[in-house]
């Protein structure tokens, strides 16, 4: 049965022509956005800093009122009826404002009566809600207490407490250790796996290939690129073989043969080359065995797939990961 025919709208999140435009300057953040996020989905959003992002973020969340466009959030407008896409929805922003001298149980209560949640639900949600951040231990401590990483997971408990059907992401872990980042990832994917719609920002390459079902990659204010990570690194290239040889002399032969299992070139020195190919770990003991046969040496072999960030260098004609090392800078 279609969702639409029981009154679910087709999409979690859809938008046309979203744009956003300072009247200083006539600057677009954002410029004729067109997207749509099916009901259970991660979608990661990725861009270098200044790309519209969170731009993209807050006019989603009705933070911001848009110049031009339509965009709805759980079937809601959000200009016609913020207040319905509010209630609907969970949001984990960057700068969010955590009053320090509360408990994060205090916190998570004080969310709960702001969303009208019945005062014999809000102790059992609190506690399993600090149990899933791994915050339990200090759930009773002053949130000035805390580290960065706890913070937000505080957050991320915050926005959960109301179980919305769509949850907004804004660059969750960044700065956090790998364990939280680790329990965070793991809740997204809880999260999914339970029908809840995540939109993602974030500048972690790693992070969008790990968690997000489909990638938009956004520039300029602009949505350069969208599919699943699989389908976008595909666009790039196909995997290849690189192979160091023991004795430089073998090349040509090497890269005769190897043409029988896919498609060689020289590498960068003349001792390595690289063998492009459909499936790399299926067929690197064909090739292993087509270089064994014609006496070739071969002194290292590693498997090499397109990534996310030769996507994103592509798209956008800058590497994703420089601008991680200017954030942390």
């Amino acid at each position: 049965m279609a969702l639409e025919s029981v009154g679910v709208p087709p999409h979690a999140i859809v938008t046309s022509g979203l744009e956003k435009r300072y009247p200083r300057g006539g600057t677009y953040a954002v410029r004729g956005v067109d997207l749509a996020v099916d009901h259970g989905e991660v979608y990661g959003f990725l861009g270098p800093n200044g790309a519209g992002k969170s731009t993209m973020v807050r006019l989603l969340v009705t933070l911001l009122r848009p110049s031009a466009g339509t965009a709805f959030v759980a079937g809601h407008d959000v200009v016609k009826n913020p207040a319905a896409v509010r209630s609907n929805i969970g949001v984990a922003l960057q700068d969010a404002a955590i009053d320090p001298l509360m408990t994060g149980r205090e916190l998570l209560r004080l969310q709960s009566v702001l969303h009208g949640i019945g005062r014999k639900a809000v102790g059992a949600r609190s506690d399993l809600l600090l149990e899933r951040v791994g915050l339990t231990s200090a759930g009773d401590k002053r949130v000035g207490e805390y580290s960065g990483g706890m913070r937000r997971r505080l957050d991320l408990a915050m926005a959960l407490i109301h179980e919305p059907s769509v949850l907004f992401l804004d660059e969750p872990t960044t700065g956090l250790d790998p364990s939280s980042r680790l329990l965070l990832w793991n809740e997204v994917r809880r999260l999914r796996d339970q029908g809840t719609t995540v939109f993602l920002t974030t500048q972690y390459l790693e992070e969008a290939d790990q968690l997000a079902d489909r990638v938009g990659i956004i520039a300029g204010g602009e949505l350069v690129a969208e599919d699943t990570p699989a389908a976008l690194k595909a666009q790039v290239g196909r995997p290849h073989i690189h192979i160091g040889l023991a004795d430089p002399s073998d090349l040509a032969r090497a890269l005769e043969v190897s043409a029988t299992v896919g498609d060689p070139r020289p590498g960068v020195t003349p001792s390595c080359m690289d063998v492009s190919v459909d499936d790399g770990s299926r067929e690197l003991a064909a090739l292993v065995r087509v270089l064994d046969d014609a006496g070739i040496v071969v002194e290292s072999m590693a498997v090499k797939s397109p990534t996310l960030d030769d996507v994103f260098l592509q798209k956008t004609g800058e590497h994703l990961s420089e601008t991680e090392e200017e954030v942390a800078a």
